[in-house]
C-alpha cells in the first residue's frame, strides 16, 4: 500500500501547531507498523468546514494519478467537518481510496448517520447518472432517426473493428473537461475509479458526445 498522511488543525495557536506535529509523528508510526509506504505528508492550518484547501487538492491529485491508494488521518474530523467532510469522504469512496485512522487503529469506521448520508448521496448520484444517460440515449436515437451518423465523426474507425466498446461515465469526462483537466488527467482519474481507459479513448468518446450535442441543438 502507498499512503498519504493528512494532518490538519484549524488555528495558528501554539497548542494546535504542536497537535499538527503530533498527528504527523503518530501517523508516521502507524504507517510503519502497518507496513505502508508514505508517498506524501500534507499538513494544513485551516477550518474543517472549508473545502477549498490546497492540501486537499494536492491529496486528491495524487490519488487521481494513482500514486497512492490509502489515506492516513487521526480521525474523521481532521479531513473535514459538516458537509465538507461528507463531500470529501464521498469523493474518496468513488476513487476507491482506503482510509485508516489512529482512532480506530485501522480502517476508519464512520458513524451510522454519516454512512447513511453517504449511501443516500451515492444513490442520488447514480440515479442522476442514469437519467443523464437515458437522455443521451434518447437523443442519440432521435439524431440517428434524423440522419445523424455517429461513425462519420470517428477517424481510423476501420482500426477499431471487432473491439469491445468500453463503458465508462462520459458525463464525468465532460464535467472534468469543463473543469479544465487534460484528457490525460481525466483518463488517470477514471482509472482511479476502476475504469481501464486510455487518453485516446477518453478523447474519442468526448468528441462523440460533443458532436451529438451539436446535432441536437
Amino acid at each position: 500500500m502507498k499512503a498519504i498522511i493528512y494532518c490538519r488543525v484549524s488555528t495558528e495557536k501554539e497548542t494546535q501547531v504542536s497537535s499538527l506535529a503530533r498527528q504527523e509523528s503518530e501517523l508516521t508510526a502507524m504507517a510503519k507498523n502497518e507496513g505502508v509506504e508514505i508517498v506524501d505528508v500534507v499538513k494544513e492550518k485551516m477550518s474543517g468546514y472549508d473545502i477549498e484547501r490546497e492540501g486537499v487538492f494536492r491529496m486528491l491529485d495524487l490519488f487521481s494519478e494513482g500514486q497512492a491508494d490509502t489515506l492516513l488521518i487521526q480521525d474523521e474530523t481532521r479531513l473535514g467537518r459538516g458537509n465538507t467532510k461528507i463531500a470529501l469522504f464521498h469523493q474518496l469512496q468513488k476513487m476507491g481510496v482506503q482510509v485508516l485512522s489512529l482512532t480506530h487503529q485501522g480502517k476508519l469506521q464512520l458513524s451510522e448517520s454519516d454512512s447513511m448520508v453517504l449511501q443516500i448521496v451515492s444513490i442520488v448520484e447514480e440515479y442522476q447518472r442514469k437519467i443523464h444517460n437515458m437522455k443521451i440515449k434518447r437523443g442519440m436515437k432521435q439524431a440517428i432517426k434524423d440522419g445523424f451518423d455517429p461513425g462519420a465523426n470517428l477517424s481510423n474507425q476501420n482500426l477499431a473493428k471487432g473491439r469491445e466498446r468500453k463503458e465508462f461515465p462520459v458525463e464525468e469526462v465532460v464535467r472534468l473537461r469543463n473543469n479544465k483537466l487534460t484528457f490525460a488527467e481525466i483518463a488517470a482519474t477514471l482509472r482511479g475509479l476502476g475504469h481501464d481507459v486510455s487518453k485516446a479513448t477518453v478523447h474519442r468518446r468526448y468528441r462523440e458526445y460533443v458532436a451529438l450535442e451539436k446535432q441536437q441543438k
